[in-house]
């Protein structure tokens, strides 16, 4: 059996993202922008929505962000977190200025569209996800090991 590393991992990650923003079609235009962008927006006031699941996010995540997971991960497979944008807009309004992000990109993309169709005005999706955060050595929060 061969091992994915993690550069091969990120290319088919973001040439995921790519052909779902292009097949997005007919939904409002999901805006992506690459991590250092995202990194300059967190700075300009932009609020970080990570929407990786709980125990992902507990592992690390960017400071001062948000969790509001897109999917959960069940005995049958992946499924949709159906009360998304109703967390979302628990936390946030739709006049808030959100990076969306996941690990790759993929959740990210999909929940950006989702929070654009339920009338959120600033939403931009984080190209290469929490993966590529980190790949730019830009810091992270993470739990001591006694505390997880």
């Amino acid at each position: 059996m061969s091992r994915v590393g993690p550069f091969a991992l990120l290319v088919f990650c973001l040439s995921l993202v790519t052909l779902l923003s292009v097949s997005a079609g007919s939904e409002q235009a999901v805006v992506t922008v690459d991590v250092q962008a995202a990194k300059d927006l967190l700075a300009s006031g932009y609020r970080f929505l990570d929407v990786r699941t709980e125990k992902e996010f507990t592992n690390g995540h960017v400071e001062n962000a948000l969790n509001v997971p897109f999917w959960f991960f069940t005995a049958e497979g992946k499924e949709v977190n159906p009360r998304f944008v109703e967390q979302v807009s628990a936390v946030c309004s739709k006049d808030d200025k959100l990076v969306v992000a996941c690990q790759c990109g993929i959740r990210s993309l999909d929940a950006s569209i989702e929070l654009l169709k339920a009338g959120y005005k600033n939403v931009r999706n984080m190209e290469g996800g929490y993966g590529s955060w980190l790949g730019n050595g830009f810091n992270v929060v993470k739990l001591p090991k006694d505390e997880l």
